[in-house]
Order: C-alpha cells, then sequence, then structure tokens
C-alpha cells in the first residue's frame, strides 16, 4: 500500500524553482532512498512534505495515508505521523538524554490526543522500546547530549522523532559526519526500526551505505528525478551511479 504519494511537486524559493516536477512514492513499510549530489533537491523535497516554508510548493499534490498534505501546516503534518530528523541533529545540548526524551513527550502527549480524536493509530515508542533500539542511549542516559559523539546525537535524534506518534520516519544525511563503524551502528538501527513497521524515508549523500539497507532510490538532479527504481538496479546501473553519484 501507498503510504506517501507525491505527484508532480514544483517547488520554489522565491522565484527560483527548485524542485521541477517531482513524483514519487513510498509504500508502507519500505525504505526508500532519495539520492543526488549536493544540491539537487533532497532537503527541499523533504521540506516539501514535512509543510516546512521554504520552499513554497505552487503546483503538484501531496498525499499521506490517503488525505492531501500540500502546503498544510507542519504541526498539521507532524501529527498525522510523519516526523523529519534533519541534517542537523538539533539536540538540546545542555540537556541530558533521558531530559532530551522527556522534553519530547510534551509533543507526544498533544500530538496523541489530536491522533485520537482524528482516530488514528496510537502512540509513539516509549522510552523503553527506544533504549532497545539504541542501548548506547541507554548507557548514557545520564549525560547531557552536548557531550555525546556524533553518532550518539544522530541516535537521540532518531530516538526523539521516534518517541512521537511516527509513522513516516525522514532522515537527512543520517550518516553525515559519522565514522565507518558508527554509521554501521545507525545503519543497523534503521534496518530494525523499519523491520518493527516504521516507514522510512532516507535522504543521504553516502549512496553506497543508503543503497545498502534501501528497498526502492530516487536519484535527483537539479530538482528533478532522473531514476526510481529498486535499490538492486541502481546498484547494477554504473552509468546512472557515474553520472548522477559519482560512485
Amino acid at each position: 500500500m501507498t503510504l506517501l504519494d507525491v505527484d508532480n511537486i514544483n517547488g520554489y524559493y522565491g522565484e527560483s524553482h527548485i524542485i521541477q516536477d517531482v513524483s514519487m512514492s513510498v509504500d508502507d513499510g519500505e525504505i526508500t532512498a532519495l539520492l543526488g549530489r549536493n544540491g539537487a533537491g533532497k532537503t527541499s523535497t523533504l521540506r516539501c512534505i514535512s509543510g516546512a516554508t521554504p520552499p513554497d510548493v505552487r503546483s503538484g499534490a501531496i498525499q499521506f495515508d490517503g488525505t492531501d498534505i500540500t502546503n498544510a501546516p507542519p504541526e498539521d503534518i507532524a501529527v498525522r505521523g510523519i516526523s523529519l530528523v534533519p541534517e542537523e541533529r538539533r539536540v538540546f545540548t545542555d540537556l541530558t538524554v533521558a531530559e532530551n526524551l522527556h522534553l519530547a513527550d510534551t509533543v507526544r502527549n498533544k500530538s496523541n490526543t489530536w491522533r485520537r480524536k482524528l482516530d488514528f493509530r496510537d502512540e509513539g515508542m516509549s522510552a523503553a522500546e527506544i533504549y532497545e533500539y539504541f542501548p548506547r542511549l541507554d548507557e548514557r542516559r545520564s549525560q547531557k547530549a552536548g557531550t555525546l559523539s556524533g553518532g550518539e546525537q544522530q541516535m537521540l535524534a532518531i530516538a526523539r522523532a521516534l518517541h512521537q506518534s511516527t509513522d513516516l520516519l525522514m532522515l537527512d544525511e543520517p550518516y553525515e559526519g559519522l565514522a565507518p563503524q558508527i554509521i554501521e551502528s545507525v545503519e543497523n538501527a534503521i534496518e530494525r526500526i523499519s523491520e518493527d513497521g516504521t516507514t522510512i524515508l532516507l535522504v543521504e549523500q553516502n549512496a553506497v551505505a543508503a543503497m545498502k539497507i534501501a528497498d526502492r532510490c530516487y536519484v535527483l538532479d537539479r530538482g528533478q528525478v532522473v531514476f526510481e527504481g529498486p535499490a538492486e538496479e541502481l546498484q547494477n546501473d554504473q552509468e546512472t551511479r557515474d553520472k548522477y553519484l559519482g560512485v
């Protein structure tokens, strides 16, 4: 079943036409990777989906779980179950791991109140469930987030998103700046989260790592989709990888 359907959207920063007739779909339960070089439009596409402005979508449509969410307020989109983990991670550095998760409780409780009114699926993961995915965070629950490694901060950013009601988890460059062994830990957690039923849309500069765990891939170039298909097909398409990904 298609959970997210993006149909020929055109996004603009002022008069700059950044996203050009982008269409893509994400099926329930799968990992979809959105790939491309810097400036290709990957993050802008996530911002269009999440309702963040800029860019503003001037044509086309975005449907989530059968409901049109095109240009809806970000808070309404979040309540419907879309969580975005931005590239900057944005953890509260002066708070501990446990306090970061506790702060997410406020958003979680408000979100769940609205979700129950709208008869949506219920709550996000409990802290105990999150610590099962990220045992390293469990070990450091009393440690301030600002003293964590980059990989641990990335785990915490993902954990906060999962603590809310999340049906679609959008990850923007989760491997950015991480050592290979830490990438593997984050990668394993993403796969487990997917296997347990959370749908994932992954934007990643590290195309090799993304293709390893993705079911399906889209490649953007200058704001346009230039490839779509199974991850295995892209892995075997050296011409496309050379031209648009440099791998």
